[in-house]
């Protein structure tokens, strides 16, 4: 945690997870060369850290498929780096025996992360990993609206890229708000 930081309570995770979480990706940008399996497997790890398990799908999609997808499901004009679509809520899950959880759809454009990578994360690679780790925290109910939520969501987005993508501190660049 960073000098002055507010320590953040980690939310309670799903109970009862007895596999681990299987992330379905595809690449169908042709703007931004990069590893999916990569990426599946960042999305992964914070699935596993948060127990949860069941599918989740990750998106590599170009800048027409996110803008119609923001219009659509946002009502925002223009491209967005990430969108991510819950599915089923873990709370609901009955039992080992109930079908596998569809965790919902995470779906980023690496064309607008190039873009944005210098005045936010540093680095397009922590870009990447900062966006497939924003989006999974949505899918699993987090949010930045309110202030509050905002700082506890930056907090745990730091803690999860340490653990699963630097394996260590972040790096002095990184940000997960955009500077400019």
């Amino acid at each position: 945690m960073t000098e002055g930081a507010v320590a953040v309570a980690d939310p309670p995770s799903p109970t009862g997870v007895e596999a681990p979480a299987e992330v379905v990706v595809s690449d169908d940008q042709d703007a931004v060369p990069l590893d999916a399996a990569r990426w599946a497997d960042l999305a992964g790890a914070v699935l596993s850290d948060r127990g949860c398990s069941g599918e989740l799908t990750l998106a590599f999609v170009d800048e027409a498929t996110i803008t119609e997808l923001n219009l659509e499901h946002m009502g925002a004009v223009g491209p967005t780096d990430v969108l991510s679509f819950p599915l089923d809520d873990p709370a609901e899950r009955t039992g080992p025996d109930s079908p596998p959880m569809l965790i919902g759809d995470v779906v980023i454009c690496p064309a607008v992360a190039e873009r944005q990578f210098a005045e936010h994360a540093g680095t397009l690679v922590d870009e990447l990993a900062l966006l497939v780790v924003h989006g999974v925290l949505h899918v699993l109910g987090h949010d930045h609206a309110e202030p509050e939520e905002a700082r506890d969501m930056r907090e745990l987005e730091r803690l999860l890229l340490e653990r699963h993508h630097w394996s260590g501190p972040a790096p002095v660049a990184f940000s997960s708000e955009h500077r400019s």
